[in-house]
């Protein structure tokens, strides 16, 4: 295909990859991509509506909720990057600044691993074998120190993977750290991060569920694709909102935004390596995607 140096079908930013080669292009199609759709804009300002709160004796708290893959823990992360930490070296006290620490709740939750996540993130690895109560008390005054102004925790939903003991001490844990510290905490999971925190009466008071459901096959999905479209450098326009196409990837994808970013990204390498140079029905196909009922089904 001869290269004309001009993609009007392509955001700006994407022009200039189309004229690289296939296995460049192939990259950034492969690449993570922040897509700013509604829903994405309205969890960020809500989160940032939150970090603005003076301290006080309750704080408030969110609970970004919906199925796997939807997209819950990239919105997170963009904000996370929007407040970074600025290096001790850069203060005038010598203290490092992170206003907005990220942890991952931990698969097997108890407060010994929950508390070394938080001493790991403040970059303090070598004390993770230490006691319970010297790492609450370590983590605590290091999130002072710090200035910590607001604590996320992805994967909330792990909490329930420890016994009914665990859950409880884990769930006063959080309840603690927000009293003690005057934070917001911000709490991102499925469905069953809900149920944990509707457990306990005082929790459920102070998160306030933030829900990102799967897709419906509305303007929205439309303007979605046109989106994810002319960001992807393929030289061809594709034109994902079109019937046709929109309908197959939403039937594939079952409306989970992850599902429908990896069916997108697929076809958009087999284009490209192809020589295609567009998104069709066929190399949709051809990519190879199974939809997430379908993965469940596989038999071994």
């Amino acid at each position: 295909m001869e290269l004309s140096g001009d993609y009007p079908h392509l955001h700006p930013s994407a022009r200039a990859w189309a004229d690289e080669d296939a296995p460049s292009r192939v990259r950034r199609i492969r690449t993570d991509r922040w897509i700013g759709y509604a829903r994405a804009q309205a969890a960020l300002a809500a989160i940032e509506d939150v970090l603005s709160f003076p301290k006080r004796t309750r704080m408030p708290n969110l609970l970004l909720v919906g199925p796997t893959n939807n997209g819950k823990t990239m919105i997170v992360e963009k904000f996370r990057r929007s407040h970074p930490p600025l290096a001790a070296a850069d203060t005038e006290d010598g203290m490092a600044r992170i206003p907005v620490l990220k942890i991952q709740m931990p698969a097997g939750p108890d407060e010994l691993r929950f508390f070394g996540a938080i001493l790991e993130a403040l970059g303090m690895n070598q004390w993770s074998r230490e006691r319970v109560a010297a790492q609450q008390s370590l983590a605590t005054r290091l999130m002072r120190s710090t200035d910590v102004r607001m604590l996320i925790i992805d994967e909330l939903h792990n909490v329930l993977s420890g016994s009914a003991v665990q859950q409880r001490r884990m769930l006063n844990q959080l309840r603690w750290l927000g009293n003690e510290l005057q934070i917001p905490l911000v709490g991102v999971g499925t469905a069953e991060a809900l149920r944990a925190i509707r457990s306990d009466d005082q929790l459920a008071n102070r998160f306030e569920p933030l829900a990102l459901p799967v897709w419906n096959e509305d303007e929205a999905y439309r303007r979605l694709l046109s989106t994810l479209e002319a960001l992807l450098p393929l030289r061809a326009p594709s034109g994902l909102a079109q019937p046709a196409l929109a309908e197959k990837i939403f039937a594939m994808s079952e409306g989970v935004l992850g599902e429908i970013v990896s069916i997108v990204t697929r076809a958009a390498a087999t284009a490209v390596t192809s020589g295609a140079e567009a998104i069709t029905a066929k190399l949709i196909e051809k990519s190879g995607f199974i939809s997430p009922t379908g993965r469940r089904r596989v038999n071994v």
